[in-house]
């Protein structure tokens, strides 16, 4: 099994120290993503729809961590709703993530890069009413 690496948050002290594994940040900032307005679906991998499908749900779907020396990167891959104004959404995306991942584990993140690898068409339903 291989190593994986963690995210130390704490100093050592007298109770022991406290290591955060990326996959948990994935996690939370696909949270913080899904709760933006504009933000219709995340993009995810083959593996991550067929689990879903069979009931599984993915959290940190279109969210990939990289621990850099400098620092925690973050890169987010999302589909916006049609007539969302980008700049803002992903502007929006950027905050609410920051401030969910720092507020939860006290990591203060490098960089936060929204990637919009599409644009959800509502269907248009009307009633005949």
């Amino acid at each position: 099994m291989s190593e994986q690496p963690l995210l130390e948050v704490s100093d050592q002290n007298e109770l022991g120290k406290v290591e955060i594994a990326p996959e948990v940040l994935e996690v939370i900032a696909g949270i913080a993503a899904t709760e933006i307005p504009g933000v219709y679906a995340m993009r995810g991998n083959f593996a991550s729809g067929v689990a879903e499908r069979f009931g599984k749900k993915s959290h940190s779907k279109g969210v990939k961590v990289e621990l850099k020396e400098d620092g925690v990167s973050i890169d987010i891959y999302v589909i916006l709703k049609f007539g969302q104004p980008i700049p803002k959404v992903a502007q929006d995306l950027q905050t609410n993530i920051r401030q969910t991942i720092f507020s939860m584990t006290a990591i203060d993140l490098q960089e936060i890069n929204v990637h919009v690898v599409g644009i959800h068409m509502e269907d248009e339903v009307e009633d005949s009413e």
